[in-house]
């Protein structure tokens, strides 16, 4: 089953619909939260049963489902105390009525409504041996103010282990930036479907480990397509890679052409030919200025080369134009960009390929750079680009701050997939995949160890080495960013992240390719420093992080 990721806006019309077309109770909803949170706060303290707890929690559903929790916890004879940032009379609906409960078994509970209070409970949360945050939901709009604000520092400050119920405090549920103050978790318990904001770093570094559980939505409801925002499984890209005929030969599995390389960056375009070929890919061929031709002749044993024209600066000059496009003769994909420079005459001759080409386009890099304000063209060439941008290379391509991009950057990513019909790999933590449709994949895999010279380069290859053996665009895109995160856990895992190169990562695709074949190795058990998420109602969907 497809993993939706929601804004709060898409979680409350679930939570509605559940209601409303299917019966089932909101008070039943928040009361299988409240029970699925307090399973996970066993499964994460072994000594539950040992410890204090206190509840923080705020006057909406989230303190709401924070009571539940407190009953749960009260009942197994646990020592919890609730501080409710609120007056008991200010409490409404489905909250007010597990706040009843609560007080007629006899939880303490202690109204905290001024400075001076917060600052007396404060040696009660010391003596707490964990800290539950239910204090802002995902309904929140803007920065926590006055006493919830002093609360998240307090919190903060305590120096305790906190569980944040759904997402932490503070948190825009719909972003993945930190604007305001929020809770620092170490655990954070979600409900029914992850939030962006759980997702998307930095704001995901707030969160600790995420387990999401199920609280009762239907599965109709989990799986609308109208939700257009998913995660990428493992289980969804078996199978991805072409199966090996016996009686195949070295076309069998298509051709490559690389356009790439100049001076000082002819790394990069080997390390993209060399990827495609480690993808799978039957032939690739390298087509560079031609003063570098001899260079990478020996260095690229398995790698076909091709010396085209170049300029002064011994880039690739637009006089290379007829030659190109004979070369892409018989090609099924060109990938274009890495390494190759932004000189205007390099430039200008990228932008005439990807005008004319008549095969597959993967633009990276110096190739993304090239197409500037002419972004327009991308709208009629043969086949639905792909495009990998870092967050820095979209804000410049698109005339926006790289803030803008890191803030919004599923809605930005949806927008340029489909206005200008392209596939878009946004790379960062973690990696977007949008589609012309406007649906989006969010890969899982991969660590900070990445963020090294020439990983960027290495996933153009991926890409480009299974478009080659005809693996359809949209597929190819998921299934090289996932193997592309994978080889870099392994790598972390064989090297450590300080001392990783792209290289390392190269190293590690086969041994990506073996596990994703095998499915030895599913989504969220992948070495990564930060699992993304642990096993909840769903069956191992998540997998324990």
């Amino acid at each position: 089953m497809a993993v939706s990721v929601v804004t709060a806006s898409q979680m409350r019309q679930l939570d509605r619909r559940a209601t409303e077309e299917y019966g089932i109770p909101s008070l039943l909803l928040m009361e299988n939260a409240g029970l699925q949170a307090v399973l996970e706060l066993e499964r994460a303290f072994p000594y539950l049963t040992r410890s204090r707890v206190a509840m923080v929690c705020g006057k909406g559903n989230n303190g709401g489902d924070g009571f539940v929790v407190a009953r749960h916890l009260f009942d197994r004879g646990i020592m919890v105390e609730v501080f409710l940032l609120a007056r008991q009379t200010e409490i409404k609906g489905d909250a007010r009525t597990n706040l009843e409960i609560i007080r007629k078994l006899g939880v303490p509970i202690y109204e905290v409504t001024t400075s001076q209070e917060l600052g007396a409970i404060g040696e009660a949360i010391e003596r707490a041996d964990v800290v539950v945050d239910a204090i802002l939901g995902t309904g929140t709009i803007g920065p926590a103010k006055g006493l919830f604000e002093e609360a998240i520092e307090l919190l903060n400050r305590c120096g305790k282990s906190i569980v944040a119920l759904d997402i932490p405090s503070g948190l825009n549920s719909d972003e993945g930036v930190i604007p305001y103050p929020s809770i620092s978790a170490v655990l954070t318990v979600t409900f029914g479907l992850p939030k962006r904001c759980l997702i998307l770093y930095p704001a995901a570094s707030c969160a600790g480990r995420v387990v999401t559980v199920d609280i009762g939505l239907p599965r109709q409801l989990l799986t609308d397509p109208l939700l257009d925002v998913s995660l990428v499984q493992a289980e969804d890209l078996v199978g991805v890679l072409p199966p090996r005929d016996p009686n195949a030969h070295k076309g069998t599995y298509g051709h490559v052409l690389v356009l790439a390389g100049s001076p000082g960056k002819t790394g990069a375009a080997a390390m993209c030919a060399l990827s495609a070929l480690r993808i799978g890919a039957g032939l690739v061929t390298l087509a560079l200025p031609e003063s570098l031709n001899d260079a990478m002749e020996a260095k690229l044993t398995e790698v076909m080369t091709e010396p085209l024209p170049e300029t002064r600066e011994r880039t690739v000059a637009h006089a290379a134009l007829e030659r190109v496009l004979d070369l892409m003769q018989g090609k099924r994909v060109i990938a274009i960009g890495p390494g190759l420079s932004i000189h205007p005459e390099t430039a200008e001759l990228v932008r005439a390929v990807v005008k004319t080409a008549k095969a597959q386009i993967v633009v990276d890099a110096d190739g993304i750079n090239a197409l500037g304000p002419n972004l327009d063209m991308l709208r009629d060439v043969a086949f639905p680009p792909i495009l990998t941008p870092h967050p820095g290379e979209l804000a410049s391509l698109l005339g926006i701050d790289r803030d803008e991009v890191v803030r919004h950057r599923i809605p930005i990513a949806q927008k340029v997939a489909t206005s200008f019909g392209v596939h878009l790999v946004l790379k960062g933590a973690h990696t977007l995949i949008a589609n012309p449709e406007g649906r989006v994949a969010i890969n899982m895999t991969g660590n900070p160890g990445m963020a090294t010279g020439g990983t960027g380069d290495v996933l153009t290859g991926l890409i480009s080495g299974l478009l080659a053996q005809g693996v359809s665009a949209g597929l190819a895109v998921k299934a090289a960013v996932y193997l592309h995160g994978l080889a870099g856990d392994l790598a972390a895992e064989a090297v450590g992240q300080e001392a990783m190169v792209a290289s390392d990562l190269m190293t590690q695709i086969p041994e990506a390719i073996r596990q994703l074949k095998s499915h030895a190795t599913p989504l969220a058990s992948t070495k990564s420093p930060h699992p993304p998420f642990g096993k909840g109602g769903y069956g191992g969907i998540f997998g324990r992080g």
